[in-house]
């Protein structure tokens, strides 16, 4: 070929559009969502109003992920009953999402529906006692995450109430089968240091008005509530009749303080949902949920509501002020 013939084949060549070799699609991951206090319409899309989801996103976008972009949630909420937890387990377990994030009492039906989707857990009370992981270090499943380690807090609980309210005065403590363990935990507390409690069990929330005017026939002289779905859904109604009974307090979440309650005393569960996040980007990164270790809580919060306080007509020990958290004017 001579000179001329090549130049010419060249710029002939050079015209011809070349196609780029396909990029493949970026997976969009699938992360399923089961609330137990929660309606389906609180947990979904980007910005959704329930803040312990809202935290999970926030946490997914600090580390990089965008909504639409990199995934997208799979909400379902059990709107405080716990009879829904199969159905909704199953329904997400039909979808083949890529991880599942629940926390408290949805986590049995998920353990139960699936041994190979991965489960995070945003907080669970004790899950080796449960039956959830075979230990803290090591889960040996496919559910890991965080732990509230609640039975331990439970005493600790009834220390501050009683710090708030001293006296020979018995503490009724309203808890229901559910929270079985949570009662067992508090007896096991007073009966160390000899403080007197008074049982208020119920089965379903048109008990807790009767149950707290026991404690007042009872006289009483504080309330522990137990946490749990049949209350948390409740909870400014368990406030306003707490405070209507002039019985002191003491919750178990945030939440209820916010409502209207007393005082509480928790991990930070804001916190432990987005925390969540860290173990759902590991798993997404082909980490084995059997070889994640579960994290115990390490930021707790004491919020007071002094509105109550001067409703109630009590005041606050100042020690217990300065370590609050929160105080709530």
């Amino acid at each position: 070929m001579d000179r001329r013939a090549f130049i010419g084949s060249f710029a002939l060549g050079s015209l011809v559009p070349r196609t780029a070799p396909a990029q493949p699609a970026r997976k969009v991951y699938r992360i399923g969502i089961l609330a137990h206090a929660s309606t389906t319409s609180d947990i979904v899309g980007p910005q959704p109003k329930a803040s312990g989801v809202n935290a999970l996103l926030r946490g997914l976008r600090e580390l990089g992920y965008l909504y639409g972009e990199h995934f997208v949630t799979e909400p379902r909420g059990a709107e405080g009953k716990p009879e829904r937890f199969p159905g909704l387990a199953a329904e997400l377990v039909r979808l083949q999402v890529d991880v599942i994030v629940s926390s408290g009492r949805g986590l049995p039906a998920l353990k139960q529906a699936t041994s190979t989707i991965p489960i995070v857990m945003a907080a669970s009370g004790d899950p080796v006692g449960e039956g959830l992981a075979q230990s803290l270090r090591r889960p040996g499943g496919n559910i890991t995450g965080l732990s509230l380690q609640s039975l331990e807090t439970t005493g600790k609980r009834l220390e501050l109430l009683k710090e708030l309210v001293p006296g020979a005065a018995p503490v009724a403590v309203l808890w229901n089968r559910a929270s079985l363990p949570h009662w067992q935990a508090a007896e096991a507390a007073a009966r160390d240091r000899g403080w007197k409690l008074l049982s208020l069990e119920v089965r379903d929330a048109g008990e807790i008005e009767g149950a707290l005017k026991a404690a007042t026939a009872a006289r009483a002289g504080s309330l522990l509530l137990i946490a749990g779905a049949l209350f948390f859904r409740h909870a400014r109604r368990v406030a306003e009749l707490a405070a209507r009974s002039q019985l002191p307090a003491m919750y178990g979440f945030r939440q209820y303080v916010e409502a209207g309650g007393l005082i509480s005393y928790d991990a930070d569960l804001i916190e432990i949902w987005r925390r969540a996040a860290v173990f759902v980007d590991k798993i997404l990164k082909g980490a084995n949920p059997a070889d994640l270790p579960i994290e115990q809580p390490t930021k707790f919060e004491l919020v007071i509501n002094m509105r109550t306080a001067k409703q109630l007509g009590l005041t606050i020990p100042q020690l217990l002020l300065l370590r609050a958290d929160l105080i709530i004017e």
